[in-house]
C-alpha cells in the first residue's frame, strides 16, 4: 500500500500601490486596497470557495478516507478577514472535519530563513499563533516559504519543536534516490522530511491543460494508474502545489474540478493507494536515509534554488536594506510598525524584481502588478525609504519620552 500526501499552499501578498518619490513624507498608506480586494475576491470566487466546497464534499463522501494538508499564510488570512470572510469560514469547516491538517510557515511568506534565525523564529511563532486562533489547532509540521530548505534551515526548524518538514524532491540533491520515501535532516536526524514529487505534482499544476503535452488529457483513472504502478516505486507520493492551481491557473473549463472530484474514489479503488496528511505520512514510515542539502534549494523554476528572489543586484539591495531595519523595529515594539514590517518581508515583492527567465513565471506574472523588474524595485524602495523615515521619527520620539 502506498500513501498519497496531498498538500496545498494558500497565499496572497499585500500588493503595494504605485508609490512615487513625491509621496514620501506625506503618504504612509502603502497598500493598493482596490487591487488587493479585486484579486482576492476573484480568486475566492474561482478557486477558494468552489474548491473548499468540493473538498468538504469529498471528505464526507469518502467517510474520512480522503485527507489533505494546507498551509495558509498570515497575509492570506488577513485578506480573508477583510475581503472574503466566507472563505475563512469555509476553511474552518474543513478544519472541523479532522481530515485536514494545517501546517506552520512564515507569517508573511517571507525569506526570513535566509536573513536570520531570530527573524525566522519570530515569523513562525506569529503564524502558529494565528493558525491556533483561527482553526483551533496547533501546527505540528512545517513548510517554509516556497519550500526553501537546506540542512541548516531544517535544523533551525527542528529547534523550534517541529519534527516534520516539507522540501523539494530536487534531482540535484536526491541524485539517484527517489522522492517517494521519508528522509531525515542531515544535522538533526529527528527531523523527518517529505519531498515533493515534482513530476507528478506538476502534471496537475502546470501540464494539466497543455494540449501539446503527450499525456493530455489527464484523467483521474490515468493518474491513479501511474501512482499505483511499479513505475512509481516508494512508500509516500507527495503531491504539493499552489491551491490557486484549481480554478485560477487551471481554469474551470479545463476540467480540473471534475478531475479532482474523481481522484479520491479512483485512487482508493486501485487497492494500492491511501491518503494521509503530512504528519500522518511522516509518522507512518521510517526515514530510509539522511538527505544531504548543504546549499539552499526551493521549488521554484528549473534551478530549484533561491535566485528567483535573490538572484540580482536589485533584489539583494532591497533585501539587505529591509533586514537592516530589524533592530530598530525590535526596539520600537510598536504593533503598527510591526504590521508594515511584516508585509514588506513578503517574498513576492522580491520575486517581482526578478530579471531571470522563469519556467513558472507565466503563472506568477498574472498577479504581478509591475511592467518590469526595475519598476518593482523603484516602487518598493520608495515605500521602504518612507517607512525608514517614519521608523526613525518614532524611535526618536520614544527615546525622548
Amino acid at each position: 500500500m502506498k500513501t498519497v500526501c496531498l498538500y496545498f499552499q494558500v497565499h496572497q501578498p499585500w500588493r503595494l500601490k504605485k508609490y512615487r518619490f513625491f509621496n514620501m513624507g506625506k503618504d504612509h498608506n502603502y497598500l493598493d486596497d482596490l487591487l488587493n480586494r479585486s484579486i482576492m475576491q476573484k480568486v475566492a470566487r474561482q478557486c477558494y470557495l468552489p474548491m473548499n466546497a468540493l473538498l468538504l464534499k469529498l471528505i464526507r463522501e469518502n467517510e474520512g478516507r480522503f485527507r489533505c494538508s494546507f498551509s495558509i499564510t498570515g497575509t492570506a488570512i488577513e485578506q480573508f478577514r477583510t475581503f472574503a470572510p466566507e472563505v475563512l469560514a469555509s476553511f474552518k469547516e474543513l478544519a472541523a472535519t479532522g481530515c485536514v491538517e494545517f501546517l506552520a510557515e512564515t507569517y508573511s511568506h517571507s525569506l526570513a530563513s535566509l536573513a536570520s534565525k531570530e527573524d525566522f523564529a519570530a515569523q513562525v511563532q506569529l503564524h502558529v499563533a494565528t493558525i491556533e486562533k483561527e482553526f483551533g489547532v496547533k501546527p505540528a509540521a512545517f513548510r517554509n516559504t516556497e519550500l526553501i530548505y537546506s540542512d541548516q534551515i531544517g535544523a533551525m526548524v527542528s529547534e523550534m519543536g517541529f519534527r516534520t518538514m516539507l522540501a523539494e524532491g530536487a534531482k540535484h540533491v536526491l541524485g539517484w534516490k527517489s522522492p517517494n520515501f521519508v528522509y531525515a535532516n542531515a544535522i538533526d536526524q529527528r527531523m523527518r522530511l517529505l519531498l515533493r514529487n515534482y513530476k507528478l505534482s506538476d502534471d496537475i499544476a502546470f501540464r494539466f491543460s497543455d494540449r501539446g503535452w503527450d499525456q493530455w488529457p489527464l484523467t483521474a483513472a490515468k493518474f491513479a494508474e501511474w501512482l499505483a504502478s511499479d513505475q512509481t516505486p516508494g512508500e509516500v507520493i507527495n503531491l504539493f502545489m499552489d491551491y490557486e492551481t484549481f480554478g485560477e491557473h487551471q481554469t474551470a473549463d479545463t476540467g480540473i474540478f471534475e478531475f479532482m472530484k474523481e481522484l479520491p474514489r479512483t485512487l482508493t479503488a486501485t487497492g494500492y493507494l491511501e491518503f494521509a496528511t503530512v504528519s500522518e505520512a511522516a509518522d507512518r514510515y521510517q526515514p530510509v536515509a539522511v538527505l544531504h542539502c548543504p546549499h539552499t534549494m526551493s521549488w521554484a523554476d528549473e534551478e530549484r534554488d533561491v535566485t528567483a528572489w535573490l538572484g540580482n543586484e536589485l533584489q539583494n539591495e532591497a533585501f539587505s536594506k529591509l533586514y537592516g531595519l530589524k533592530e530598530k523595529i525590535a526596539r520600537l515594539g510598536n504593533p503598527d510598525f510591526d504590521y508594515v514590517w511584516n508585509f514588506l518581508q513578503t517574498s513576492d515583492h522580491f520575486y517581482y524584481m526578478a530579471t531571470k527567465w522563469l519556467s513558472d513565471g507565466d503563472v506568477h506574472s498574472y498577479f504581478n502588478p509591475y511592467d518590469s523588474a526595475y519598476d518593482a524595485f523603484i516602487n518598493y524602495m520608495n515605500v521602504l525609504a518612507d517607512f525608514i523615515i517614519e521608523v526613525d521619527k518614532a524611535l526618536a520620539a520614544k527615546e525622548e519620552a
